[in-house]
């Protein structure tokens, strides 16, 4: 584990160039070359598992107050949050406008339009774009930011309830996959009542555990109901000729799967990537003398091409300074794979290759089937990191049936099971005793007692500190 994990994250996004946070806005940040690379390749993951069965679009920024003071429910949850834009140049708007800190109020008008039928339903849209939120508690890049560079989310309707209750459980699936190719552990449970999405029937969301024991949600899934549906007007004549209110969902993912991504797999010497999401999968490290200096070079791109034509993304460091400089910046942006190739190597035919995951070293034959290897190398790779994450979420929930063992098992970085009967009133009371938040519902049960009351437990319960 990362030793203070705080300063590690704040460093390590500085120092291999993930973002730049000395944009002159508190809580915005720039995204520099190698960490865009990350986040576009994070994105084509998301992005290919939706288009299976959704569209891709995109939707204004600003959002007029008048649409978003539609739902009251929903502007009370963001009423402290919003971005307005009030002048147009040098002169006063007849209506602010807001920047969006979320799309609901600014899809669903048009889907109130767009909507007329049963034969138009379902609709099932995703647009990834930036959102705005004027977070007052202290920032953390990718964390806790202001604006959202990276906000995935999708907008479903339906014509039945059992429909919507179907895509949520897609959604799930869809989640599950995106975060095992990110080699991401999760824990998924049901927000309870006040912690809810504001407007939505009920919030299911993913949840990880960081290096320092606090949780980061890193994906929500939202069954909304008719609640939008009723207040946009959003209606459809069924197959009989009735009219009626569509049901919906929604579903986000933000730029916390990036810094989960990060700060789960890092170790002290840097980044360690996963395959899927790394900008070089492979780093060609030549060792390079003044003689036999373009046989060398002139391998590396040999193998470069070799490697390209099955798919990997691979990169030559040709750079005029010392090869344990490259070994260690190579390290520090935690590319799964170098790959030494010097004079030596050549003469034997074979090039060193070298795991970001473990230290050993492993000669591989260049006239054997190298891409075969490396990729092999690869998905050993990328288990390896899946195993280490997932065992240490396994190491780090405690189930407990003492209240007064909650805070103590909190502060030692776990995440703590308890039986709860699943009332409101018994559940702050649970999370004002302790000093923690209750993540959510893991799963139902019918046996065993409530943590804190004299009732029967109807659930296995989560609760933990949060980002």
């Amino acid at each position: 584990m990362v030793e203070n994990f705080d300063e590690w994250f704040h460093d390590i996004l500085e120092n291999a160039d993930i973002t730049d946070s000395r944009y002159p806005i508190k809580g915005m940040a720039v995204w520099m070359p190698y960490g865009f690379q990350i986040r576009k390749h994070t994105m084509n993951i998301i992005k290919k598992l939706l288009d299976k069965d959704h569209d891709e679009v995109l939707f204004p920024m600003l959002v007029p107050e008048s649409e978003l003071a539609k739902e009251g429910k929903h502007v009370k949850g963001f009423e402290d949050e919003v971005y307005w834009v009030t002048k147009g140049g040098s002169r006063d708007l007849n209506e602010h406008l807001a920047l969006r800190p979320t799309s609901e109020t600014a899809i669903y008008p048009m889907y109130s339009l767009w909507i007329r039928t049963h034969i138009d339903l379902p609709v099932k849209l995703y647009q990834i774009v930036n959102t705005f939120r004027y977070e007052t508690k202290h920032t953390r890049p990718l964390i806790r930011v202001r604006e959202i560079t990276t906000f995935k989310e999708a907008h479903t309707a339906h014509a039945t309830k059992e429909e919507s209750d179907e895509q949520i459980q897609d959604f799930i699936e869809i989640y599950k996959e995106f975060f095992d190719d990110l080699q991401i552990p999760y824990l998924i449970s049901k927000r309870p009542e006040w912690d809810k999405f504001p407007g939505a029937d009920y919030t299911m969301a993913f949840d990880v555990i960081m290096p320092n024991g606090k949780t980061l949600q890193i994906g929500t899934i939202h069954n909304l109901g008719q609640t939008f549906a009723k207040t946009f007007d959003i209606t459809f004549e069924d197959k009989d000729g009735e009219h009626k209110y569509v049901y919906q969902t929604c579903a986000g993912v933000s730029d916390r799967v990036i810094a989960s991504v990060i700060g789960i797999h890092g170790d002290e010497k840097g980044l360690r990537l996963p395959p899927k999401v790394s900008p070089n999968q492979v780093t060609i490290i030549p060792i390079l003398f003044k003689k036999g200096k373009e046989e060398v070079l002139a391998k590396c791109s040999e193998i470069k091409e070799q490697l390209e034509s099955a798919g990997l993304r691979v990169h030559i460091d040709d750079r005029d300074i010392r090869p344990g400089k490259k070994f260690n910046d190579w390290e520090l942006k935690g590319t799964p794979i170098k790959l030494e190739l010097g004079p030596r190597d050549l003469e034997n035919n074979i090039t060193i290759a070298m795991r970001r995951d473990e230290e050993e070293k492993i000669e591989l034959p260049l006239d054997g089937n190298l891409a075969e290897n490396v990729i092999d190398l690869l998905n050993k790779s990328s288990e390896s990191l899946s195993a280490q994450a997932w065992k240490f979420q396994e190491e780090h929930v405690k189930f407990t049936e003492d209240i007064d063992e909650i805070s103590e098992l909190v502060e030692a970085g776990y995440v703590v099971r308890f039986r709860w009967c699943g009332d409101e009133a018994i559940g702050k009371d649970i999370e004002e005793k302790t000093g923690y938040d209750i993540l959510g519902i893991q799963e139902e049960i019918a046996e065993g007692k409530c943590i804190a009351s004299d009732s029967d437990a109807k659930f296995m319960a989560l609760i933990a500190k949060t980002y």
